[in-house]
């Protein structure tokens, strides 16, 4: 499955494009900015766990060094 992400400003327009989605037979969705936000978090989350763990005491020292 194949997916697309479209944005605009005119309500008019994205509208116009999710019934033309429709008419061809594509299923489509509306979504908020906050379902777009959690979706990018939970896809930024998957890429970020590496199954390692952390030394802490390197981590802390990596934040203080950074001042």
């Amino acid at each position: 499955m194949k997916s697309a992400l479209l944005t605009s400003g005119s309500d008019k327009d994205l509208k116009l494009i999710f019934e033309l989605s429709k008419k061809i037979g594509l299923r489509s969705r509306l979504l908020t900015e906050k379902q777009i936000e959690e979706l990018s978090l939970i896809n930024a989350i998957k890429k970020g766990r590496t199954g390692s763990f952390v030394d802490t005491e390197k981590f802390l020292k990596s934040l203080k060094n950074d001042r």
